[in-house]
Parts: C-alpha cells; sequence; structure tokens
C-alpha cells in the first residue's frame, strides 16, 4: 500500500526552498517560522486517537452479481452460490451469511457444484481449470478460500479440445467427482485433493465396444453432456452423449448395465427418485421418459415423448428436471423449449404437474434453476417446496407448495437495476414510525407473494443487531424511487414509489402486458421485476430529498419537474397543483432547444397508501434538475438546474425566488441532454478556442530566459529529489489556470443548502439559503419566514444578502454552515425534539465550502477566510464527492469527530477535521478509471458509503473504526473445522476479494494516514451535532469535470451599509496578503 504524501509544513532542519533572485529579502519570520513549522515528527497520542477513530474496509457488495454465469445448491447445508463472469464466487445462506472470493484468473466461472454437507465448492472456469474453495472456520467466524487448483492432462497426440471438461457429477458420499469431456471420455477425480483416479477412466472408445453395431454407423457418440449417479445404486452413472445415447455404466463391474438409444441430440438428463424412470430433453424442444425397470438390457425406444410447445420447430429444452410428490402428481420442470417462429425471443422456465402448466416469461436469459426438496434418504418422494431461478439480472424463487405458485420475495439478491440507477441518497437514524409506515406502504403494494419462508437459509449470521436503522434510497430513469433496508448486511426492499402516472405518458401500456387471457398459449406469467426499459427517458430521477421526521419528500426528474410528497397511510384520490417557475426570468437572447416539459394529467389522481405528491413544481425551461433541498419546518424547497435556482413556498403554494445563473456565452446549456440539434460547429469553434487558449498561455510558461522560469525549474528538480523519510517537505503546489467566464455550463447549479445563522450582521440570527454553482459563484440569500401561527397568513421572503465570486471560478460541490463550536447545524426539527443537542449561537458562525480544487472556511457575517486546504495543488485530484461525517472513536464510547470525507477523481477519499481543514487518513476507494463508481458515491452520517461497482451491485465501505456493517458468520458443516484450509496456511482476510476484481486488505494500516498534525484540546471536545451528506438542508451532487481555485475574489454584500462593505473588502484584501501560516497558504 502507498503512503499518502503528507501536506503542508516541513519537519525542523528540512533546507528551505530556494527563493526567487529578482525577489527583495523575505520579511522577518519570527512567530510566523515558529508557527508554520510547529508539526516536529509524529504525535503518538494523536496517532492512537487516529486508529481509533479512522479505518477503512470495504465490508459487502449488495445487490445483484453482475453477469451471472452458473448457480449451484447444496441440499444438506442449504447454501447457493453464484458464479460471474469475473471469475467471481459469491455463496449465500440466511440473511446475512454470504461469503465472497475471486479467482486469480479472471475467467468465466462456467459451473459449480457442493460436495454436499462439507462446505466445499468444486468451480470449473472456461480455461478448462477446476478449483475447489473451503468454507473454514478461524477466531469463531467462516471464511471462504480457494484451497487446490486442478487441469485435466490431455491424451498424447490429441487436440486440447478432446479433454476439455463439459459436465461434472459428485458422487453423493461426496469423495469422487467425475468429469465428461467433448472428446467423449468419462473422467475421475478424487475428493478434497482432486488428485487423477486414471484406474477409473472411461473413454468413449469402451462404450462403443457395447454398442449394437447397427447403432453406431460410424458415427462418434458426441461430447459427454450428462452424467447423473443412479439415486438408490451409488455404483452405477448414467452417462448421456451428444448424439443421444445414454449409458447406466456399472463402475464396479466396468460394464453398460442398460442403453438407452436416443436418434435425437440431447441437452438434459435428470432421474426420478425411485431409480426406475429416467427423463430426457433434447434439442428439437421435446423430452421423453424412459424406463429403467424393463428386463432387457437395450432400450430402443421411450415410454413416453412429447414436445409440449409443438408441433411448430421449437428451441432446445437445455435443463430438465423430475421431482415426485407424496400427494401424486410428479413435477417436470424445464427451462427453454419455446416455439422458435412465435416465442424464440423469450426466456422462459415451464412448470408442468399433472393437467397445470404454467410458463414462467422472465425478461433476460435463463442460467439455470434448482429446486429445494427433501434429501432425507428414508423419504419416499421429493415433495419440492421451491423452484429457484437464476436469469442474468435476477434471481427469483417460486412457491410449489402454495396453490397458485406465488414468488417468494427475496431478502437479499435484488435487482437494484431493474430499471437503470440515476441518483442515491442516504438517511441514517430513522425515526421507528416513520421506518414502520414505510414497510406498511411496500406490504400493500405486493399482496400476491407468498408468505412462505426464504428457502435458502443455511448458516447463522453472527453479527450484532443494527444500531440503527437505515434507509437507502435509489432514483431510476422509469420514474421511481426505491427504499432499501441498509442497517445491515443484507440490502432488503421496503417500497417502490412511482412518479410516472402523474404524468401523461406511453407507460401505461405495460400492465395490460401482465394481464395474459385464459385461452392463451403459452400460458406466460410474466415473473421478476427487472425491467430497464423506460418509456420516457425524461421520466428519470435526478435528486431526492426527504425529511425523516416530517415524512414529507422532494423528487426531481429530468424534465424540470419537481414533486412535493407526503407519506399517507390511506390511499386517496385528489388533484396535483401545479406551479411553473420560470428561471430565465424573461432573459433574452436564450431559446431552449431540448426537450419538453412532461404533461401533467388532469383532475383527481388515485393514489396508493404511500408517499403521495401534492405538489408539482415545473421549472422552466425543463431541464434536469441539478440540485435540490428540502427544509420541513420552514415549507420551503430549492431547487436548481442549468439555469438558475428557485425557491418555493409549497404550504403557501407561492414561489418565492427565482433567480438566473447563465452567462450570456452559456448557449450550450439551452440545448439540454436529450437534444439532438447541439450545433456542431460551436462545440469545434469552442474547442479550438481552448486550444489556442492553452497554446498561448503554454508559451508565455515556457520562457526559459527569464530568470523565475529557471528558478521554476530547479524548484521542480528539487522537489523531485528523495529526502531523508523523517524529513517532512513543503509540497510543491500545482499551478491553477483560471477558467474564463464564458465556460459553458458555467451556470449550472451544483449545490444548494439552508441554515439559521448570521448573515445581516453579528447580532441577529435568521433563516439563509445559500446556493453554489459551476463557475464558483455562491449566493447567500437571508429568508423572512413566517411564524408557525402565522404559516397561513404570510409567506416567505427571500432577500440577496451576499455574493461572493470565487477567484479560478471553481465549481462549488458543497456549502455548510458551521456554529460557535466548529459544529455542523443540526437538520430540521433535530433540536426541537430534543434529538440533537442546539447550536452555538453565541460564538461567531462560519461557512464552509468546498470546490473541485479547496476547501475554504470563511467568517460569518464578514465572509473573511479563515482557513482553507488547497487540494488540487498539493495532490493533483479535484474533488467529486464531500460528506460531513462524525467519526465516533472505537476505545471511548463518548468520544467523536467531526470530519470531512472527500472522494476525488483519482478514487481516493480524504479525510480532514473540521473547522480546522487539516488532513488525517487518505485512502484508494475505487479505481480512477470507474466514472460511474466515483459519481455514484454517497457518504453516510457515520462514516460508511457506498458507490456502484456494476449496473446491479452497491459496494459498501467503511472509514470508522467503530461503525462497521460486515457479513459474521458460521456455517455449521460436516466435516471438521480445522483453522487452515486444506493443505494450506491462510492468513486470515474476512473479505479480501471484490467481485469486480478490486483486492482490498482488511486492515488499517497507521501509514496510510497523513503526516501527524497537533491539535488544540478545543478541537478535541466530543459535542458534536454534524449535518451529513444525506441531510436535506444539502444536496450536493452532479459529477462534472471542471478545475479552478477558492480564493474569494469578490464579495458583495446587499445587506449592510457600503462603508461596511469596504471595510469587508478590505479585510479580505489583508488577510489575503498576509501570510499566517499553512493553515491559510
Amino acid at each position: 500500500m502507498r503512503r499518502a504524501a503528507p501536506h503542508g509544513g516541513s519537519a525542523p532542519g528540512a533546507p528551505l526552498p530556494p527563493l526567487l533572485p529578482s525577489l527583495p529579502p523575505p520579511p522577518p519570520l519570527g512567530k510566523m517560522m515558529k508557527f508554520r513549522f510547529r508539526r516536529q515528527g509524529h504525535d503518538p497520542q494523536r496517532e492512537k486517537i487516529k486508529q481509533d477513530l479512522f479505518a477503512f474496509n470495504k465490508t459487502v457488495e449488495h445487490g445483484f452479481p453482475n453477469q451471472p454465469s452458473s448457480l449451484a445448491f447444496d441440499p444438506k447445508l442449504c447454501i447457493m452460490a453464484i458464479g460471474t463472469k469475473s471469475g467471481a464466487v459469491k455463496i449465500y445462506g440466511a440473511p446475512g451469511v454470504e461469503f465472497t472470493g475471486l479467482h486469480k484468473e479472471t475467467a468465466t466461472v462456467t459451473q459449480m457444484h457442493f460436495l454436499p454437507g462439507q462446505g466445499r465448492l468444486l468451480s470449473l472456469l472456461d480455461d478448462n481449470t477446476l478449483h475447489l474453495w473451503e468454507i473454514y472456520l478461524k477466531d469463531g467466524y467462516s471464511h471462504l478460500e480457494e484451497t487446490r487448483s486442478f487441469v485435466l492432462p490431455g491424451r498424447p497426440g490429441s487436440p486440447p479440445s478432446i479433454t476439455r471438461v463439459t459436465v461434472i457429477s459428485l458422487q453423493s458420499a461426496g469423495d469422487v467427482a467425475y468429469l465428461g469431456t467433448e472428446g467423449g471420455g468419462v473422467y475421475a477425480l478424487e475428493l478434497p485433493t482432486l488428485a487423477l483416479l486414471e484406474d477409473r477412466t472411461l473413454y468413449q472408445d469402451e462404450v462403443m465396444q457395447r454398442v449394437p453395431e447397427d447403432y453406431r454407423c460410424g458415427k462418434a457418440l458426441g461430447p459427454v453432456e450428462s452424467l447423473q449417479e443412479h439415486p438408490r445404486d451409488p455404483t452405477k452413472i448414467l452417462i448421456g452423449y451428444s448424439r443421444g445415447l445414454m449409458v447406466l455404466w456399472d463402475k464396479s463391474t466396468r460394464s453398460a448395465s442398460h442403453l438407452f438409444l436416443g436418434n435425437q441430440q440431447l441437452e438434459s438428463l435428470a432421474w426420478e427418485r425411485s431409480g426406475q424412470t429416467i427423463v430426457s430433453s433434447h434439442s428439437d424442444g421435446g423430452y421423453a421418459i424412459w424406463s429403467v425397470a424393463s428386463g432387457s438390457a437395450k432400450t430402443l425406444q421411450p415410454a413416453t415423448s412429447t414436445i409440449p410447445y409443438g408441433p411448430f420447430p421449437c428451441k432446445a429444452i437445455n435443463k430438465i428436471v423430475w421431482q415426485s410428490c407424496d400427494s401424486g402428481g410428479h413435477f417436470i420442470i424445464f427451462s427453454g423449449g419455446m416455439p422458435r417462429a412465435s416465442y424464440g425471443d423469450r426466456h422462459c422456465v415451464t412448470i408442468l404437474q399433472g393437467q397445470a402448466l404454467v410458463t414462467l416469461d422472465f425478461t433476460s436469459r435463463v442460467i439455470d434453476f434448482f429446486t429445494v426438496y427433501d434429501t432425507e434418504v428414508e423419504a419416499e418422494s421429493d415433495n419440492p417446496a421451491a423452484l429457484v431461478v437464476l436469469v442474468e439480472e435476477e434471481l427469483v424463487a417460486i412457491d410449489l407448495r402454495t396453490p397458485g405458485w406465488p414468488t417468494i420475495p427475496a431478502p437479499y439478491l435484488a435487482p437494484l437495476h431493474s430499471s437503470a440507477i440515476t441518483c442515491s441518497y442516504h438517511i441514517s437514524n430513522v425515526p421507528l414510525k416513520l421506518w414502520e409506515r414505510i414497510i406498511s406502504a411496500g406490504e400493500h403494494q405486493s399482496p400476491r407473494l407468498s408468505t412462505a419462508n426464504w428457502p435458502i437459509n443455511g448458516g447463522r449470521s453472527l453479527a450484532q443487531e443494527p444500531t440503527q436503522r437505515g434507509l437507502l434510497l435509489t432514483g431510476h430513469e422509469d420514474g421511481t424511487v426505491r427504499f432499501w433496508d441498509a442497517s445491515g448486511v443484507s440490502l432488503k426492499p421496503l417500497y417502490k414509489l412511482g412518479t410516472a402516472s402523474i404524468f401523461q405518458t406511453d407507460c401505461d401500456h405495460s400492465d395490460s402486458l401482465n394481464q395474459s387471457c385464459e385461452e392463451e398459449w403459452p400460458p406466460f406469467r410474466k415473473v421478476g421485476c427487472f425491467d430497464p426499459y423506460s418509456d420516457d427517458p425524461r421520466l428519470g430521477i435526478q435528486k431526492i430529498a426527504l425529511c425523516k421526521y416530517t415524512a414529507k419528500m422532494v423528487v426531481a426528474g429530468t424534465a424540470g419537474q419537481v414533486l412535493v410528497m407526503e407519506l399517507s397511510d390511506e390511499k386517496s384520490e385528489h388533484v396535483v397543483s401545479v406551479a411553473v417557475v420560470d428561471l430565465l426570468q424573461d432573459r433574452e437572447g436564450f431559446t431552449w432547444k431540448g426537450h419538453d416539459r412532461l404533461p401533467p394529467k388532469n383532475g383527481a389522481l388515485p393514489f396508493a397508501p404511500g408517499f403521495q405528491p401534492s405538489l408539482l413544481v415545473q421549472c422552466m425551461p425543463p431541464a434536469a434538475l441539478t440540485a435540490v433541498t428540502l427544509h420541513s419546518e420552514w415549507n420551503l424547497v430549492a431547487f436548481g438546474t442549468s439555469h438558475g435556482f428557485g425557491l418555493y413556498d409549497y404550504h403557501r403554494r407561492n414561489p418565492v425566488l427565482a433567480r438566473c445563473t447563465l452567462h450570456p456565452n452559456d448557449s450550450l446549456a439551452m440545448e439540454g441532454p436529450l437534444s439532438r440539434v447541439k450545433s456542431l460547429k460551436k462545440s469545434l469553434r469552442q474547442s479550438f478556442r481552448r486550444i489556442r487558449k492553452s497554446r498561448v498561455s503554454g508559451k508565455k510558461r515556457v520562457n526559459t530566459s527569464s530568470p523565475s522560469s529557471k528558478v521554476h525549474e530547479a524548484n521542480a528538480q528539487l522537489a523531485e529529489q528523495p529526502g531523508p523519510h523523517e524529513v517532512e517537505m513543503t509540497p510543491v503546489q500545482r499551478r491553477i489556470e483560471p477558467r474564463s467566464a464564458d465556460d459553458s455550463l458555467s451556470g449550472v447549479v451544483r449545490c444548494l443548502y439552508f441554515a439559521d445563522t448570521f448573515l445581516r450582521d453579528a447580532a441577529h440570527h435568521g433563516p439563509t439559503m445559500w446556493a453554489g454553482t459551476n463557475s464558483g459563484s455562491v449566493f447567500a440569500y437571508a429568508l423572512e419566514v413566517p411564524s408557525q401561527e402565522k404559516f397561513a397568513e404570510r409567506s416567505a421572503e427571500a432577500v440577496l444578502g451576499k455574493e461572493i465570486q470565487l477567484m479560478h471560478r471553481a465549481p462549488v460541490v458543497s456549502i455548510a454552515v458551521l456554529d460557535g463550536r466548529g459544529n455542523p447545524l443540526p437538520e430540521p426539527y433535530e433540536v426541537s425534539r430534543d434529538l440533537a443537542k442546539a447550536p452555538d449561537m453565541q460564538g461567531s458562525h462560519s461557512v464552509l465550502i468546498a470546490s473541485e480544487e479547496q476547501f475554504k472556511v470563511f467568517t460569518l457575517p464578514k465572509v473573511s477566510a479563515k482557513t482553507k486546504f488547497k487540494l488540487t495543488a498539493h495532490e493533483g485530484c479535484r474533488v467529486r464527492k464531500v460528506g460531513l461525517v462524525s467519526f465516533a472513536s472505537a476505545a471511548c464510547e463518548d468520544y467523536a469527530e467531526n470530519g470531512l470525507a472527500c472522494l476525488t477523481n483519482l478514487g481516493d477519499i480524504h479525510i480532514f477535521t473540521v473547522p480546522g481543514l487539516r488532513p488525517q487518513v487518505h485512502y484508494d476507494c475505487v479505481r480512477k478509471e470507474d466514472i460511474s463508481g466515483i459519481a455514484s458515491c454517497v457518504f453516510t452520517k457515520h462514516g460508511q458509503g457506498f458507490y456502484l461497482i456494476s449496473p446491479s451491485e452497491f459496494e459498501r465501505f467503511s472509514l470508522s473504526t467503530r461503525n462497521i456493517t460486515e457479513p459474521l458468520c458460521i456455517l455449521d458443516t460436516s466435516r471438521s473445522h480445522d483453522a487452515t484450509c486444506l493443505g494450506n496456511s491462510f492468513a486470515l482476510t474476512p473479505k479480501l476479494n471484490q467481485a469486480n476484481g478490486t483486492h482490498v486488505v482488511r486492515s488499517s494500516d497507521p501509514n496510510r494516514s497523513l503526516s501527524s498534525i497537533e491539535r488544540s484540546p478545543e478541537e478535541h471536545q466530543a459535542s458534536f451535532s454534524p449535518t451529513p451528506v444525506d441531510s436535506p438542508n444539502n444536496s450536493i451532487d452532479t459529477p462534472l469535470d471542471m478545475t479552478g481555485d477558492i480564493t474569494a475574489e469578490e464579495v458583495k454584500d446587499y445587506l449592510t451599509p457600503s462603508e461596511e462593505t469596504e471595510r469587508n473588502r478590505r479585510n479580505i484584501n489583508e488577510d489575503e496578503a498576509r501570510s499566517p501560516g499553512i493553515l491559510i497558504k
């Protein structure tokens, strides 16, 4: 692991950087030198505190595995395994029981088979290698490790494909695996040593000698398609060849007990439990039933043969299973077999029992399926309880014991991407009442689901019950918002909110597809929830804000729609109020060329229990929302687009404010993300202008004759020289080129924020609203909010208080106000409901502004610079996501610190103190190439986070030593538990391998932290009430590729007299001219 570069300052005795020869000697250093170089070595006490506060772990992957390729089930341990195309192996049992492994080779897992009851798994990759995985016990928990691998040796003089494994069959005793190959040979492998038992090898030539002459016809039997052990006689194995021949082979006598001379290309074989009947499936879409009890050693014809979806040509039945029942009427379950011409593109699994037949219709390709049945040897019937089907995009379980065969809701493996995820939002410490109401609303949505328990319930979770309830909300392309229980290891779906029904779209036709008429053949039943197609891209959800105390919610979309919603426990029918807010404010010269707004439906609309819209605020032009925030105590919602921002009083249904942020040259903002009329000529012209500018500025910089440039070169060479480890060099700052004001999309509103703070003067505090834009502008408004008693009488008002322009026009990513103690302000209603400590209103407040380049704290109300940290200048990276986090100590129950967590465009996470902005630790989290992963990251209030590692999976990580959510479980196997894996000794690595190929060591290396930094005793106080990124007070998102600086160039104060304004400007200029040490410069 690479050590993070230290930030700022040098150790005593470190050589000072050479001064420019043209500059006068510096002023006397005195106290400034003492202040600047006060950091002397490491502070062991501070390092210990940091270890108790900060630790980085990737803990669990939520959602559905990306690109699954194989499935396995252990009926004895009741656990399931899924393999993927990236070489990942994921094992699931009861909720909370999860194991993840990753093959060293990035190859597709084509087959997996459990050694029943042993906690061992055999996997086959598409490079023809076999791997043995083992779940073993160490330190009280079970872990998964790969223990052995094996490659089947080729036959001399034969091509490698001859020994390519096509099928694997594990014997019931669990000591031998039989491998069928493309060359028709069958090989025996000893388990668990993976040693080849050459004396048991069966070549196709030996089988051909038992086949009648007229059946051979000079043709080979083809690859081995199926190997099935006799259910009552372990000495016999059924071998099925591609050409259609099936041989019941007696392993003890090495002879063929029975030949089944099929002539149709074979796809799959299955035994009936008594061992008297075989069912075979074929490439023509048919299946045949063969009797084994006949006296003859050869069977020429099956007892029955049928093509269930004939008579027209059908696709192959890939897999078939026969299950018997005590009640009579066996099950036949198979995948495929659809009529080629009419339904060849359908992905189906058919359940057939007597006269009952259902065709389960999935929206993605069927990978594999299995049944959960009675495994007791004494049982005469299988009595299947459930059918579990793995398709490319989801896992579906069907209850086979309930009439109608309903779906069993899954407690994990939910397809997060049932419609593409467009945004995410996390809420910590959800009140119990709101939690129960959301669950109740979700239960009303799915009355037809089975009440049966989840059938895959092996193992035991040893993780402690979550101490608080966490909600993860995901916005989707089809206009839905899904609520997930993110409290523990399993991400469980709670409730789904749809917004499409409010608008006039073409979405309604999908409902008619689900209602199949009784006469339809095949009798399709739509199952699963994966539906990636959105009828209207304008429905896509861009931003979400939720107040957990009042159950009010704001959902903002792609076509300028802002929906204000409230949770209701009863269904209702009402009219949704519509208000239009013009963000252009009649500015001339701008014409919107993008998509139209979504027309709302007229009249009263029916709404089910759950979140119901009461108000639609339509922004014009109808551009995608880029920021939204809600203050339910003041009844205000603020929203921003690429054109400007607005403020709306949803109680009085009254617009409070609309402000256009467009620059005169911001023509690109008028074209919209879905526009097809973007001017290519204009884009090329702008590109050439940028190139020309960079060349001109480059030429200016490359003037090697000037003495200053030679000194710069010398400084650069000096900086590149490796110094002694104990010497801390002042970091070389990169030069940041300021961006011109006419850059496209400069008016995009990046963040909005409400705060009760000091804006007019230092004596009176009140409601304020802050907005930050892509061009480095910050607007602060003083709000006149009526008291609770007068809400009905008068509406809120807004007056522009301050306007700040950052010098390099860096995009503003986040704004947060800190109270007199330096703590973030609490959320609405937190203080009044005694859920948070009241903010300090006696000391002076400050505002923390984070841009893509720097973090800076300004005093309020004067807006003079107080502290800053130049992240881009020091690290060469740009800020993408930030969150204010409360880090609780693992050593001391009552100690906690506020921190600023920051994710950069390089995928690194940095943590800084608040308000001191001192760097603490820095970790590699996301691959820098994974742009969508970085853009999707969301931090939680207590030091965890989520980001997408694939369209269907969230990676969960923890930055806190104390607050970790990870699978801690135990699996009781039939073998003795060893401290180490088979034949190998492994170090304990509970969560090393990630399915996306990222290997993360679970440890908190103190060397990863930045240089040790002294802190004043005041900063160790443990009274904290942070407002995180998930607060409704904050909206900080939109990954746009911009750079800049955050030095205040201009502050306009609209509330103070002109003399005080001039004095403030003078103070700022003086602050910038001074050199108060590492905290500022």
